[in-house]
């Protein structure tokens, strides 16, 4: 099983580049970056770990940008978002995101998709929250399509648009990992996804009965990877033993020096799995 590191990059912690160095001199495989593009003062969705919203959410950098940073000062560290908002973003610019992380780091991007929670940050980008797991749908067909198409078009009823060009192209198949365990994110796995990013309270029976399912449609190979994970032994074997095939850590959001002990700590568990 391989580690990563999940985390939100802020103006208060530490920066990508010194997160990405850190990260691959101690061995870690992955970068997995949070995404919100604001919070409405409204704050009428309530927050999913209950209580109130951490700070690290209203502060949280362009994943983008903040990955091509990290991956500036890196060789083999996977650049990912964990996860991008995708129904609340332009199919078209987000296209040409991805491929030029991928271009720019030499095939390390992974794209990790979710549909997201907050209903009145959806509504500020004019996405209707009702509707934006189909909206996703069409979203992840019609960027497939402009990755891998001279002359890329999709005609649906979310997302339309007549054959353009755009380039870069990705160095290689960017994946796609789908994140969260409902029914629909499932089901969106199987039709859709590369990947899988089921949140750390998703025990290893899940994991073996998604990997059932997707047997069943001849996909035996989909990589998951634990999502968030706490640093927790019974639980990491837990999932080496369910067919996890990486966990990703959640990083505080904490200063440069708190944040290099923090994963040598990290480190050291990992050497003793």
């Amino acid at each position: 099983m391989k580690f990563g590191i999940a985390t939100f990059v802020t103006d208060e912690g530490i920066g990508a580049a010194a997160l990405g160095k850190a990260l691959e001199e101690r061995g870690f495989d992955s970068l997995f970056l949070a995404e919100h593009s604001h919070i409405p003062v409204s704050r009428e969705s309530p927050y999913p770990g209950g209580g109130d919203l951490p700070r690290r959410y209203y502060r949280t950098l362009d994943p983008f940008v903040a990955l091509a940073a990290a991956a500036s000062v890196t060789e083999h560290l996977l650049l990912a978002t964990g996860i991008a908002l995708l129904p609340q973003r332009d199919v078209i610019h987000t296209a040409n995101e991805v491929a030029s992380l991928d271009h720019v780091s030499n095939g390390r991007a992974i794209f990790g998709v979710g549909v997201g929670w907050n209903r009145e940050e959806m509504r500020n980008h004019g996405t209707d929250p009702r509707t934006r797991g189909a909206l996703m749908d069409e979203q992840l067909q019609a960027l497939k399509a402009i990755w891998t198409q001279e002359q890329a078009e999709f005609h649906g009823k979310f997302v339309d648009f007549a054959p353009i060009f755009a380039w870069p192209k990705p160095v290689h198949p960017v994946p796609v990992y789908v994140g969260g365990e409902s029914p629909a994110a499932i089901r969106r796995l199987i039709d859709h996804g590369d990947g899988w990013l089921p949140r750390p309270g998703t025990e290893p029976g899940e994991l073996r009965r998604v990997r059932a399912l997707l047997a069943e449609r001849g996909r035996t190979d989909v990589p998951f990877t634990i999502f968030g994970a706490g640093r927790d032994r019974a639980r990491l074997e837990g999932w080496a033993e369910g067919g996890a095939d990486r966990v990703t850590f959640l990083l505080p959001t904490l200063s440069e020096a708190e944040t290099l002990s923090w994963l040598d700590e990290t480190a050291q568990l990992v050497a003793k799995l």
